[in-house]
């Protein structure tokens, strides 16, 4: 099977994931990835702009009329351009904030014009208000894996006396309400005799976050929205107790899994992140998380392809 990808941002960790999974079972995959104008970028979407779109669409079209079987939009925004092209179905991939978020609209008009559609979250699904597939992105469990704390601390720099909350996430991003974090650990600091250290951590190779995860006592997601945030279940597999608004699936995500939770307001994400910091215990997550493997992601898109074709 050849499928041609469209996607925002080729270099995406999870994209890149994705594809390399597929093709180890058995999928050519194909990418083109939308164009951006540095110059007059700056103040769109995902650092494309409104002509960066456009143009897009040609391009597709041009590469809809060689021997591909579908076309697979990863992302909301690059529905447009697949479901304009006459020649091939259409999987649309919706990721969370291109569904959730500005450009909501655009994605649901899209989805009503694709073979198939696979979102993230049964939440997303409930949004979406039509018929479609719920794969979370999947987790390598051979990469996220249980590793020694201290050794992990080590290789940081980190403070073992201390304990240390891991934000995953840049501080620019403001959908993830990074000030939240602070304001959380803040208030957990002054409640617990052990120093607590807010670590805030982007831009570092994806193949180093099983060490940060590894040295920290606990994963703190603040986000206003999310579909279904894989550092979530990084952590999960790597036994990292999970404090989290209630978004996405992560409700649905920790249920089963011990010393994680979620929490509606600050107060709740306050008690409950002195609660896991006091306890100092892993939790079980890595055995609730093994259903999402990147293999079993793998399979169910290839299902969603194969049901394309052959309808």
């Amino acid at each position: 099977m050849r499928v041609l990808n469209l996607v925002t941002n080729d270099d995406a960790r999870f994209y890149k994931q994705q594809v390399s999974v597929l093709e180890s079972q058995g999928v050519s995959c194909t990418t083109l990835a939308v164009p951006s104008d540095r110059e007059h970028s700056a103040s769109g979407v995902d650092g494309r702009s409104l002509e960066d779109y456009v143009r897009f669409y040609p391009q597709t079209l041009k590469r809809s009329f060689e021997d591909f079987d579908l076309i697979h939009a990863n992302y909301g925004l690059t529905g447009p351009a697949a479901v304009l092209q006459p020649n091939l179905p259409v999987v649309l991939s919706l990721w969370g904030s291109d569904l959730l978020g500005t450009y909501g609209p655009v994605s649901k008009l899209c989805a009503r014009r694709s073979d198939a559609v696979i979102v993230m979250s049964d939440q997303m699904a409930d949004a979406l208000g039509q018929d479609c597939h719920v794969i979370p992105h999947g987790v390598d469990l051979d990469k996220f894996a249980p590793q020694t704390q201290r050794a992990a601390q080590e290789e940081l720099g980190w403070d073992p006396d201390a304990r240390h909350v891991l934000f995953p996430y840049a501080r620019s991003k403001t959908v993830k309400n990074p000030a939240r974090a602070e304001r959380v650990v803040a208030a957990a600091r002054e409640r617990l005799a052990t120093p607590v250290e807010l670590q805030t951590v982007s831009g570092v190779p994806h193949d180093r976050m099983p060490t940060y995860m590894n040295a920290a006592d606990a994963l703190l997601l603040t986000s206003d929205r999310e579909g279904s945030p894989n550092s979530v279940k990084e952590a999960m597999a790597c036994n990292l107790p999970v404090v989290s608004t209630d978004v996405g699936d992560v409700r649905q995500r920790l249920s089963g899994v011990r010393h994680s939770f979620v929490g509606r307001d600050h107060a709740e994400l306050a008690d409950a992140l002195v609660s896991v910091l006091d306890a100092g215990v892993e939790s079980n997550g890595r055995e609730v998380v093994r259903e999402l493997s990147v293999e079993r992601m793998g399979e169910q898109i290839r299902d969603v392809y194969r049901g394309v074709v052959e309808s």
